[in-house]
């Protein structure tokens, strides 16, 4: 074993970053089953085929952009560059959709197809990407139901399969849980954004109240006050739950039943590797920002930056992975500990002290060392070099289910979380002008470029831009990935200060916050 994991650190530390397309592990995803999808660009790019071919020449790199700015909502900019060799595909994947969230009437078209439904009749375009207009005009709520904005990042590794399929079919699982939970969220739409039937001077509608008893059955009432079937008040509390809440759980569930589809369909279809998520829903006046892995968000409103995702990476997820570690301990495969050390302990140190962090510690002590720890580290280094189990450097994500470490029979999934960080920002609170936005990228662009670089650099190109040209954000995105791309010179891609430029796959949203203040 201990061969084999030398073997796995070799490959990552001579500059192969884990889930690279020469990895071991792609052959899990069944080379010879089909593929449920092709690899793709981005729809909304209206690429043909032979453009998709130039596009992916690892020498020039080319940047792409949107040809025309309505193809996406709010006059959305966005850019993507291949990377520099790492994959033989542009491993990052993206997707824009306006969808509705309908109820479905008995015998109707499921879920999934409602929602294709819905696009293709709004959006006629014969290439059947569609059109938005300018100003995107699409109530959050119509007659039919509810309106969803929804923007995604999809960064693949180990192969483009998972990131393609999740690109074509996250935002219908999102709809299907959304539609669990409709007839609160319509009802409670014309609502402040209080807590669910915490409204004691508000006398609702029958349609609100048959929405409140049904919020209060989601905390558990059973009865009418009173009632037989209503427990006693002393052993009964009802717990406070905000209607933003259930918004939350949907894009959760999205997410596992996501990560649950790509597992089952494996068997049927060639989806290769796992991909990294970050997506924003703008619902009901507000953005929901849902982060699965090391792609980040970050809001430029007024010349402040507001974080609003946070990476997961096993560094920063070093207690809970240590946690599960020490819990199941059989997932090590008797191989590996759960202890973190500064270095790999020797077989000399036995019996010495040595500082340690175990998952109850942020900080470090020291520990007499035993025989136990001499096994290969959990977490191994740091920086974007740290790898779980010496393999992969992400921690959160879709797929990657046949995941194990080089050579061996030891499963890598149980410490991967499908599950995301959702963090709200409520567009209702300000007024926002035309240079205030939502940078989304992959870890391409943070890679390189910090949150004061991007928005530096954004605002510095916005700025001078006439406000009424939509065509400005494309542009600016394209600005912030050249600047994170770099000039190829002798020594490489190279970006200001002679610094490395980012060699990996770069894909950006620049989402301006004005236009969903115009929908409030």
């Amino acid at each position: 074993m201990l061969t084999r994991v030398k073997s796995a650190v070799a490959s990552f530390m001579g500059g192969i970053m884990a889930g690279s397309s020469n990895n071991n592990n792609e052959r899990s995803g069944g080379p010879d089953l089909p593929l449920k999808y092709p690899y793709m660009r981005p729809k909304f790019l209206g690429l043909s085929a032979d453009e998709i071919e130039c596009s992916a020449d690892h020498i020039a790199r080319p940047i792409l952009i949107l040809k025309e700015t309505r193809r996406l909502p709010w006059a959305t900019g966005y850019a993507e560059v291949i990377n520099a060799g790492k994959s033989a595909l542009n491993e990052d994947q993206a997707c824009c959709e306006v969808v509705l969230v309908k109820k479905r009437p008995i015998g109707s078209l499921t879920p999934r197809k409602l929602a294709t439904s819905r696009r293709r009749s709004s959006l006629p375009n014969s290439d059947g990407m569609g059109t938005f207009e300018s100003n995107d005009c699409v109530c959050p709520q119509d007659s039919e139901g509810l309106v969803f904005h929804y923007w995604a990042l999809f960064d693949g590794h180990a192969g483009s399969g998972a990131a393609v399929v999740a690109s074509r079919l996250l935002h219908q699982h999102i709809v299907e849980q959304l539609q669990g939970v409709l007839e609160i969220l319509t009802n409670l739409a014309s609502l402040p954004p209080t807590v669910l039937g915490e409204e004691p001077n508000h006398h609702p509608s029958p349609g609100t109240q048959r929405a409140l008893t049904r919020a209060a059955s989601l905390r558990g009432a059973t009865g009418a006050p009173g009632s037989p079937c209503t427990p006693p008040t002393r052993f009964f509390v009802e717990k406070k739950i905000q209607h933003e809440s259930l918004v939350i759980g949907a894009l959760e569930n999205a997410f596992k039943e996501m990560d649950a589809q790509i597992e089952k369909e494996k068997a049927i279809y060639n989806i290769s590797g796992g991909c990294t998520v970050l997506v924003v829903v703008f619902l009901l006046g507000k953005l929901y920002v849902a982060n699965a892995g090391d792609s980040r968000a970050i809001i430029i409103r007024n010349g402040e930056i507001i974080p609003v995702s946070t990476e997961f990476t096993p560094e920063s997820e070093r207690q809970r992975l240590q946690f599960l570690g020490f819990m199941q301990p059989h997932l090590l495969g008797g191989e590996f500990t759960h202890l973190e050390f500064p270095r790999r302990v020797q077989r000399k140190e036995v019996g010495k002290k040595m500082l340690y962090r175990d998952f109850t510690m942020t900080g470090w002590a020291y520990k007499t060392i035993e025989d136990e720890d001499l096994r290969f580290p959990l977490i191994y280094g740091e920086g974007k070099k740290a790898r779980v189990m010496a393999t992969i450097g992400v921690t959160r994500g879709l797929g990657d289910h046949d995941l194990k470490v080089h050579d061996s029979n030891i499963c890598i999934k149980p410490f991967l979380s499908c599950f995301p960080e959702v963090k709200v920002y409520n567009l209702t609170q300000y007024e926002h002008g035309a240079d205030d936005v939502l940078v989304m990228g992959t870890d391409g662009l943070w890679d390189v470029l910090s949150n004061e670089e991007v928005a530096e650099t954004v605002t510095s190109f916005l700025v001078n831009c006439d406000p009424d040209d939509l065509h400005r954000y494309t542009m600016a995105a394209q600005d912030l990935v050249m600047r994170a791309r770099g000039v190829l010179r002798d020594q490489g891609w190279r970006i200001s200060n002679d610094r490395l430029g980012s060699g990996d796959d770069i894909s950006v949203y620049i989402i301006p916050l004005m236009y969903g203040n115009r929908q409030l």
